[in-house]
């Protein structure tokens, strides 16, 4: 079962939450309890998972508890639990099949009779409104939990007598797994594992893999140890991205190609959208914020914004020049004229996002845009510019460094006449 605690804030939630981790600690010891915050994505339990599988459960046991010994030797891990693993004791009744079929009884009626005292039968049924519901007899709780009430449980026999049950079984104890989950019908063990302090699930698993690793090449052949939880549900969740990936990349350049009909071109166009990561990374680490899933499509977004930029200069550029003006020149007018429109239009982007920046879904895609707008604005009109001379080697004209020798002189002949 669960428990939902909705506080007024989140610093009353972080202050809760160490709260009851204590009282669940010290004052119910030898349970399993979890404090989490709710999942925004697929709810995944505790975040650090790995599956140990093969086809024999009681070996499949042992390589759990020595996986979990393995990985719990990373401080940042609390201790790992498993989903199951502790057999139980119960009850098994053998029938004595030679004596049960002389007296002409059979393994079903044994059977009934059980389910009939242990789980009770439904005898009939009683209309509430529109449903029915079942009225199941069966024995008090104390005789089900008796084994003389299963041993002097009376069956009827063929000739119309009844004789206890003992008399045709044998009772015994006996161990054995309550719940055994299964994966592509293969036994397998979760061993989940909370975190201490905030640290991303993949980061741990990062860490990890080494000893991982070492682990998985000692199994036997059959088995094998999976890695499960957030970090598993994040791939699949990135999956479909990363798959549209290439036909958005192809679809980009043709656009872009038709536009600059360059292929220098449009190399400066897209040199110039990775370095739009710097002002990501910037704006995500100050603020704590996860690089997931909704990061991913602001990154994304980031990425188009940047590419415009580019091209919008680039093309001024090309523009300036088909007017006959000089390549160095068409450089500097460009930049000037496109400086305060991209400013302008970049600020305007990062101030829409700041609504946004707070709220726990969205606040990663806001950091990362924002971040990444403003960073890679300041590379298109700096960078870009330069690149573009560098890469086609433009040369600053004579003149204008005539006229600067020139200008530096009348300072000094100035002063020689003084």
């Amino acid at each position: 079962g669960q428990t939902v605690i909705v506080t007024k804030s989140i610093e009353a939630r972080n202050r809760v939450k160490p709260a009851l981790e204590k009282l669940l600690r010290e004052e119910f010891v030898g349970t399993d309890a979890f404090v989490k915050l709710l999942e925004l994505g697929p709810p995944v339990g505790r975040p650090v998972q790995y599956r140990v599988g093969g086809p024999d459960i009681q070996t499949v046991r042992e390589l759990a508890q020595q996986f979990a010994g393995v990985i719990s030797a990373n401080p940042k891990l609390a201790a790992p639990t498993f989903d199951w693993n502790e057999p139980q004791r119960v009850l098994r009744v053998d029938v004595l099949q030679d004596k049960a079929r002389q007296l002409g009884i059979t393994s079903s009626d044994i059977a009934s009779a059980l389910n009939s005292t242990v789980g009770g039968s439904t005898i009939t049924q009683v209309r509430d409104a529109t449903y029915l519901i079942n009225v199941v007899a069966r024995s008090r709780e104390a005789e089900r939990g008796s084994i003389e009430t299963l041993q002097n449980m009376q069956l009827p026999t063929g000739n119309g007598e009844s004789i206890p049950l003992a008399a045709v079984a044998n009772f015994r104890y006996d161990l054995e797994q309550p719940t055994v989950w299964r994966r592509n019908r293969t036994p397998t063990i979760t061993v989940p594992a909370g975190l201490v302090g905030d640290v991303l699930p993949a980061t741990v698993v990062n860490e990890l893999k080494p000893s991982v690793d070492a682990f998985i090449a000692k199994l036997p052949p059959g088995y094998s140890v999976e890695t499960a939880g957030s970090v598993e549900e994040s791939a699949k969740s990135q999956g479909p991205i990363a798959a549209v990936v290439p036909l958005m990349l192809f679809i980009m350049a043709t656009i872009l190609m038709v536009q600059l009909q360059s292929f220098q071109r449009l190399f400066l166009v897209v040199a110039v959208a990775p370095l739009g990561l710097i002002g990501v990374v910037a704006a995500l680490v100050p603020s704590g914020a996860p690089l997931g899933f909704v990061a991913i499509l602001g990154v994304l977004a980031l990425i188009g914004i940047l590419i415009r930029n580019s091209v919008i200069l680039i093309v001024q550029i090309e523009d300036l020049v088909a007017e006959g003006k000089d390549r160095w020149a068409a450089v500097i007018e460009a930049t000037e004229h496109r400086m305060r429109p991209i400013a302008l239009t970049a600020a305007a982007a990062s101030l829409a996002l700041i609504p946004i920046a707070r709220e726990v879904f969205w606040g990663p895609m806001a950091y990362a845009m924002m971040g990444g707008i403003i960073a890679g604005t300041a590379i298109t009109l700096l960078f870009l510019p330069a690149l573009y001379v560098t890469w086609f080697r433009i040369k600053e004209p004579e003149e204008a460094q005539g006229n600067d020798a020139d200008t530096a002189a009348v300072p000094e002949a100035q002063g020689a006449e003084r």
